[in-house]
């Protein structure tokens, strides 16, 4: 029995030292530097070259000329364009020589004779025409309503007057049907040469009638307006 206890107390006791001695493995002692000690660095596992890094790094790639690109005014220039004053590239290339500027300007002249206040003026004119004729149609409009009103009303009184002139022109061709017939004091077919032939004097006659009529009114109007200007 005892022996028994022995061997489970024996048990806990290794494996708490396991424990205890794999903590103590984990930390390790603190250490002082040595001078004679060559430390090595950590490998770069990214795999770039130098100059690819570094473009990453957003720093210079290289820090002295590796090609006979890395000297010419183009290079140089996006070099001061991406890393401003840390190039190291003096900023007056970026203007272009006396020569390029010449040859430059040559190629503005035929290609774009005018200069840019001629053509903002330019541009001031064709908006303002552009904007002077919306208004004049915007005007026009705006009249056109006003006249709207008016020109229904005309409208309404021109088909009044086509509808009273239908109505009076067939009661004028029943009334003279009817004359024509009292005229023969019988009941006669509208399609008788003789029943033709009256309904055509009547019809005459009635427009004679009218013109008479109308002319009257138009010396009345006439005389009415003489009076008016004499009084």
């Amino acid at each position: 029995m005892n022996f028994h206890k022995l061997r489970i107390t024996t048990g806990i006791s290794i494996k708490h030292s396991k424990y205890f001695s794999s903590i103590a493995k984990a930390e390790l002692p603190a250490t002082f530097v040595k001078d004679d000690v060559e430390y090595v660095p950590e490998r770069d596992k990214s795999g770039l070259r130098p100059q690819h890094k570094n473009v990453l790094l957003e720093t210079m790639p290289y820090n002295e000329a590796h090609s006979w690109i890395h000297l010419t005014e183009k290079y140089q220039r996006s070099l001061y364009g991406r890393y401003g004053g840390k190039s190291k590239v003096n900023p007056q290339i970026c203007f272009g020589t006396l020569a390029e500027r010449t040859k430059a300007q040559e190629r503005q002249a035929i290609t774009q004779p005018e200069t840019l206040p001629e053509i903002l003026e330019k541009l001031r004119i064709t908006k303002a025409a552009k904007q002077a004729a919306i208004k004049d149609r915007e005007d026009a409009i705006l009249k056109k309503l006003e006249k709207l009103e008016q020109w229904k009303a005309d409208l309404n009184a021109k088909v009044a007057k086509r509808k009273a002139d239908a109505a009076a022109a067939i009661q004028r061709k029943e009334r003279l049907i009817e004359e024509v017939r009292r005229h023969f004091g019988f009941k006669v077919d509208t399609r008788d040469e003789r029943f033709k032939e009256m309904l055509e004097q009547k019809e005459k006659e009635d427009k004679r009638k009218q013109k008479e009529a109308k002319r009257k009114v138009k010396e009345e109007k006439m005389m009415a307006k003489l009076v008016q200007k004499t009084n």
